[in-house]
C-alpha cells in the first residue's frame, strides 16, 4: 500500500497533505490557475497515488483534469450532496451559459472572465417573478467562490466587477450539450427546486 510509505514522506509534505485533503474535504474542487490553489493542486499531482488511495479508503474518487487544470473530490455512492436553493442553482447554470459562450467567443485560456452585469442580465432575461437582488448575487458568487469555480476580481456587489470563471465549472455541471443547460434552467425557470451539487464533506 502506498500509504505505508507516508512516513517516507518530509514533515513539511505531511503537512501539505493533510492541509490538501481539508481543503478537498470541504471545498470538493480545485482549480490550478486560482492563485490559493495552485501550490496544492500541483501537489495532489505530484503525490497523487497518496491520495487516491487515502480517498478511496474512505469512500472518495479524486477525479482530474489534467488538460484543463481541474480537480474535483466526490462520492462513491453520490452522499454529501448539498441541495442548492433555486437561485443558486440557475445561477450555477447561468454561470455554465456564460462559461460556454466567451470560451467559444473570446477566451485565449480554459479561464474565462465576464461581468457580474452578465449574470444580472441572464437572470433577468428569466422573467421570474422574484428579482435577484444584489445582496443575494454576492452571497451566491461567494459560495461559488468557496467551491473554486470562480474568482471575482472587485466588490461582487458592482455591476462592472469582472469575474473569472474557472474550468471547474464543468466538473460542477458535466454535460457536454450546452442545450441541456438550457432545458434545465428552463425547468427550473417554472417550478421550485433545483439540481444537487457534490460536496465532499
Amino acid at each position: 500500500m502506498i500509504l505505508q510509505n507516508f512516513e517516507n514522506l518530509t514533515g513539511a509534505q505531511r503537512q501539505m497533505f493533510a492541509d490538501t485533503v481539508v481543503r478537498l474535504l470541504a471545498n470538493a474542487f480545485l482549480a490550478r490557475d486560482k492563485k490559493d490553489n495552485k501550490e496544492l493542486y500541483y501537489f495532489v499531482l505530484s503525490f497523487k497515488n497518496y491520495f487516491d488511495e487515502y480517498f478511496g479508503v474512505i469512500g472518495y474518487e479524486l477525479i482530474l483534469d489534467r488538460d484543463r487544470g481541474a480537480l474535483q473530490l466526490v462520492t462513491k455512492e453520490n452522499q454529501n450532496l448539498v441541495k442548492l436553493k433555486k437561485e443558486e442553482s440557475l445561477i450555477l447554470l447561468i454561470l455554465r451559459i456564460l462559461y460556454h459562450q466567451h470560451l467559444v467567443e473570446t477566451s485565449v485560456n480554459d479561464n474565462v472572465v465576464i461581468m457580474i452585469d452578465e449574470i444580472h442580465q441572464k437572470y433577468d432575461a428569466l422573467e421570474l417573478k422574484k428579482k435577484m437582488n444584489k445582496t443575494d448575487l454576492v452571497s451566491v458568487i461567494r459560495l461559488y467562490r468557496k467551491y473554486n469555480l470562480i474568482e471575482p476580481l472587485g466588490d461582487p456587489a458592482i455591476g462592472n466587477t469582472r469575474v473569472i470563471i474557472y474550468p471547474t465549472i464543468l466538473m460542477a455541471i458535466s454535460t457536454q450539450n450546452i442545450n441541456d443547460v438550457l432545458d434545465v434552467i428552463r425547468r427550473l425557470a417554472s417550478k421550485e427546486g433545483g439540481p444537487a451539487v457534490e460536496e465532499a464533506n
